[in-house]
């Protein structure tokens, strides 16, 4: 009997299949350490517990893209082991933040399947759960993954592709408990925009750029015990190079936003996204943003706020189609997430 997992295969997966991913994880303050050096992350209220405080938060939380880099970890061995790219991301909402000690699993159901045309490949709709140690719910969302086949032989299954928000609507997100910025102190956060200071349709070029290097992707797959073979194996790819994590783009990007944007302090909606080139080592990714839309909530003194993120390979801002309205080459990563602020 074998007794290794060589990974599912795109003909493994039918629609209403549920995933128990393996292996839970606690995090520590050293969790923290990490992201904060793999990335430039400032925003205050993931760095200060005493600035968390004076928000109506009991401490500073986990960064919430570390949360999701933790629960999307426990997902790729059952989802993307044998994956060709991810492809994007759906409705996404972060439910509570996640705090030092906490331990957090994952599972997934999967709701849509279709095979390309080339019949090598197919695309996998997953809805996954991260769930504290209370087995309270800490996010979900949607992603499709592109996966190989393992037999060419097996017929295609029939195409199931689930019906998914262009958007997550402002009155659906849900603020943290006891989150208050009446009192918030702009001083410390690093900058004095807040909500009334920017404009639907405003665009902000984030200027900071950061090479990615090979030894902080390997380390930070690490960190989220994230197995992907394209991740770690030159021979998985074509190419002999690996493909750098889409995860690290995206929290690369997101920290460079905080240049023009150190008060959008918490994510608590991923409307969708693309990893829309792929990324390697030596690149040099730059940032900006656009503002999509904006909403007031009942919390005392908190907004929030809709954004696109866009990470590019190189410094030209603003510019993410070509004529044909095709991304353009040097685009990696099209984001659009909401996030709190002061008002």
């Amino acid at each position: 009997m074998a007794k290794t997992n060589p990974g599912r295969f795109f003909e493994d997966y039918a629609v209403g299949d549920v995933l128990h991913h393996a292996v839970p994880r606690t995090v520590s303050g050293g969790e923290r350490a990490l992201y904060h050096a793999l990335y430039p992350a400032r925003h205050a209220l993931y760095s200060s517990d005493e600035f968390a405080r004076g928000c109506g938060l009991p401490a500073a939380p986990l960064d919430d893209l570390a949360a999701f880099h933790v629960i999307f970890g426990k997902t790729v061995p059952d989802v993307s082991l044998n994956a060709v790219a991810n492809l994007g991301y759906a409705e996404g909402r972060w439910h509570q933040p996640v705090f030092v000690g906490d331990t957090l699993r994952a599972e997934s159901e999967v709701i849509g399947v279709k095979q390309n045309s080339n019949g090598k490949t197919g695309v996998v709709y997953v809805r996954t759960r991260g769930l504290n140690q209370r087995d309270e719910l800490v996010m979900d969302y949607v992603r499709w993954v592109m996966v190989r086949k393992g037999n060419l032989d097996v017929p295609a299954p029939d195409t199931v592709i689930p019906e998914l928000q262009k958007a997550i609507p402002a009155e659906q997100l849900i603020i943290p408990s006891g989150l208050d910025f009446s009192q918030y102190d702009f001083a410390l956060a690093g900058e004095q925009h807040r909500w009334g200071d920017y404009e639907i349709g405003e665009k902000i070029d984030h200027i900071d750029g950061v090479t990615i290097e090979e030894a902080e992707h390997m380390m930070a797959t690490r960190l989220w015990q994230n197995t992907a073979k394209v991740h770690f194996d030159t021979t998985a790819r074509p190419d002999g190079s690996r493909l750098i994590y889409g995860g690290h783009v995206i929290s690369m990007a997101r920290a460079l936003s905080f240049n023009g944007l150190a008060n959008a302090q918490m994510m608590v909606g991923l409307n969708g996204g693309a990893h829309v080139n792929p990324c390697r080592a030596g690149m040099t990714v730059h940032a900006w943003s656009e503002v999509l839309d904006k909403a007031e909530t009942a919390a005392p003194g908190v907004g929030v706020i809709r954004l696109r993120l866009v990470a590019t390979q190189g410094s030209a801002p603003f510019v993410l189609r070509d004529e044909d309205g095709k991304y353009r080459p040097e685009v990696l990563l099209d984001l659009d997430y909401w996030a709190v602020i002061p008002l």
